[in-house]
C-alpha cells in the first residue's frame, strides 16, 4: 500500500527491543492458534461432539466475531489505555471460556463460549499486532511474525487432530497462562508516548490504511470460508480423510516458503504489483474446487493456498501499519481477520443449508479474492506513479 519507504526512529523506541517483540511475536500465534487449526477443529466438533456441518460453520463464526469485536474496542481504547491491562483483561476471558467449554458441550452453549473465547482473543491479539505494528521496521516484524505463524500452523495441525476435545480447550488455556509472568515486558503504551518520529518518502494518506483494514475482511471471507471448510469438503467428496488432513498439515510448511519469498520480492519490487499477482493466483487456487474436487486438484488448491495466504498478509499488515502509525489501524488488523473469517463460515454455512454444495463455498472463495484484488488494483492505479 505503500512505496519507496524510508523509515527513522528513535533508538528509544521500546517496541524495538527484543523482548517485546519476541512475546508479542509469542502472543499472535497464540491469539491465532484457532484460526490456524479450523480444518481440524472443525473436524473435532463433527467427530467427538456430533455437530452437522452447518453448525461447525457456525460455531467457528462465533468465535471469529468475538476476535472482531475484541480487536474493535481495543482499536478504540489503544491510544488511551495501558495496554498491559488490555492483556490481562483478554486472557482472563480466553481462559475462562475455553474452561468452561470443557463442562458445557450442547451446541448453543458452545456457541456462546466460543463467542466469548474469541471477545478474549480479540483483546490479546489487537495489542499483539499493534505492538509488532510500532516496530521501526513493520513489514520485517511481520515478516518474522508470519513466518512463525506458517511453523505454529504445521505444528497445530499434527497436535490437534490427536487430542480429545477437551485436550484441544486445555492446549488453548495453556498458551494463554505461559504468557502471564511477561505481560509486563509488552510497553504500557504507544510510540507517540515516547516521540517516535517516523519519516515516510511519498507517504500516502493515513486514511488509506483504513481502505486496507477493509480490504483484509474481504480477503479473509475467502481465508475463512476455504481454510473452515476445505476438509469437510474433502471428506464429502469420497478422499480419505486421513490423507486430506496431512495434506492440509504438510502443506501449510508452504507459508513458511511463501515468508522467504516475500522478504525477496520486498527487497526487489514496488509494493503493489506483487500483491495484485498474488491475488490473481488466489483466484485461480480456490476457484479450482469449484468445479470437481479430486486428489491432484485438492493437493494443488491446498499447496498454493498456503503459500499465497502468508504471501498477501506480509504485504496487508505491513501496508497498514506503515500508513497509519498511531496504532489504531494495526490493532484493528486481527478484527479485519476476524470479521472476514467470521462472514466467510457463516455464509458458506447458509449456502450448504441451502443446499448449494461446497462448490459454491468455492465461488464465493474465488468472488471474494476477486474484490479485493479489485481494491487494491485501484490503489496502484490512483498512486502507481509515486513508485516511478
Amino acid at each position: 500500500m505503500t512505496t519507496d519507504i524510508t523509515e527513522t526512529t528513535e533508538p528509544t523506541n521500546p517496541f524495538d527491543a527484543r523482548g517485546p517483540f519476541l512475546l508479542s511475536l509469542f502472543m499472535t500465534l497464540v491469539g491465532y492458534s484457532v484460526l490456524v487449526a479450523l480444518p481440524a477443529i472443525n473436524s473435532a466438533w463433527v467427530d467427538q461432539l456430533g455437530f452437522t456441518e452447518v453448525q461447525v460453520n457456525r460455531v467457528a463464526s462465533a468465535d471469529l466475531l468475538g476476535l472482531f469485536i475484541g480487536a474493535v474496542i481495543t482499536s478504540l481504547l489503544i491510544r488511551r489505555s495501558n495496554r498491559q491491562h488490555l492483556i490481562y483483561l483478554g486472557i482472563g476471558l480466553a481462559i475462562l471460556a475455553n474452561g468452561l467449554c470443557t463442562q458445557f458441550i450442547d451446541y448453543p452453549m458452545t456457541l456462546s463460549l466460543r463467542f466469548l473465547a474469541g471477545l478474549g482473543s480479540g483483546f490479546y491479539t489487537a495489542v499483539a499486532v499493534a505492538s509488532l505494528g510500532a516496530n521501526s521496521k513493520p513489514r520485517e516484524a511481520f515478516n518474522w511474525m508470519l513466518l512463525a505463524f506458517a511453523v505454529s500452523q504445521f505444528l497445530e495441525l499434527q497436535l490437534i487432530p490427536r487430542l480429545t476435545m477437551d485436550g484441544i480447550y486445555y492446549f488453548f488455556i495453556a498458551t494463554y497462562v505461559i504468557t502471564l509472568p511477561f505481560v509486563g515486558m509488552i510497553p504500557a503504551k504507544g510510540i507517540e508516548t515516547v516521540h517516535v518520529e517516523t519519516t515516510l518518502t511519498n507517504q500516502r494518506p493515513p486514511k488509506l490504511a483504513w481502505v486496507g483494514i477493509a480490504a483484509i475482511v474481504i480477503a479473509y471471507v475467502n481465508i475463512g470460508a476455504y481454510w473452515s471448510n476445505i476438509e469437510l469438503a474433502a471428506s464429502a467428496s469420497g478422499l480419505d480423510s486421513e490423507w486430506a488432513g496431512q495434506v492440509i498439515a504438510w502443506c501449510s510448511l508452504l507459508s513458511f516458503v511463501g515468508c522467504f519469498a516475500a522478504m525477496w520480492v520486498l527487497k526487489r519490487f514496488d509494493y503493489d504489483r506483487p500483491l495484485l499477482v498474488t491475488f490473481a493466483f488466489m483466484i485461480f487456487a480456490v476457484s479450482l474446487l469449484a468445479f470437481n474436487i479430486n486428489a491432484a486438484l485438492f493437493l494443488m488448491s491446498v499447496a498454493m493456498f498456503n503459500f499465497l495466504w502468508i504471501f498477501i498478509d506480509v504485504y496487508q499488515m505491513g501496508g497498514v501499519s506503515v500508513t497509519d502509525r498511531s496504532g489504531s489501524a494495526a490493532a484493528f488488523i486481527p478484527g479485519a481477520q476476524g470479521l472476514g473469517q467470521t462472514a466467510g463460515p457463516f455464509a458458506a454455512s447458509i449456502m450448504l443449508d441451502l443446499g448449494w454444495g461446497f462448490d459454491g463455498v468455492f465461488v464465493l472463495c474465488g468472488l471474494a479474492s476477486s474484490c479485493a484484488l479489485t481494491i487494491y488494483a485501484l490503489i496502484y492505479l490512483r498512486y502507481r506513479h509515486q513508485s516511478e
